[in-house]
């Protein structure tokens, strides 16, 4: 017995019917795809509305607002991040602290000229 009998043959004339089905399913309409509507945060959705087509300065002040934010949130930030750190954590003593001079007091003698400082003259009329 040559070839395929009647129930093979049918069923791969299914199959074959299945398969242009399929195909031609997967082709899209005019409608296709539905997508959800895009839902734009308070920036994104003042931006697209600024850059509506109406004028190269729009488009010259969205370029600085974005170099802006770039050098804001990329350079500004971790280098204060790092200065933070390092000024508050890893130095010995933090940069711009002054260590105070040693308080002076009557009768003290000053180590470089030597000099002693005499004692307070007292005021009668004063009153504490």
């Amino acid at each position: 017995m040559s070839g395929y009998s009647d129930d093979e043959k049918l069923r791969l004339q299914q199959l074959r019917a299945l398969r242009r089905r399929w195909l031609r399913d997967q082709e899209l309409s005019e409608r296709e795809p539905v997508l959800p509507r895009r839902q734009l945060g308070p920036v994104a959705a003042f931006w697209e509305r600024f850059l509506q087509p109406g004028g190269l300065w729009r488009h010259q002040v969205f370029k600085a607002y974005q170099t802006g934010s770039f050098v804001l949130i990329r350079v500004l930030v971790p280098a204060w991040i790092i200065l933070y750190c390092l000024k508050y954590h890893i130095m010995k003593t933090p940069h711009g602290v002054v260590m105070s001079n040693p308080r002076i007091f009557p009768g003290d003698r000053i180590l470089e000229t030597g000099e002693i400082i005499p004692p307070l003259k007292e005021e009668p009329d004063e009153h504490h």
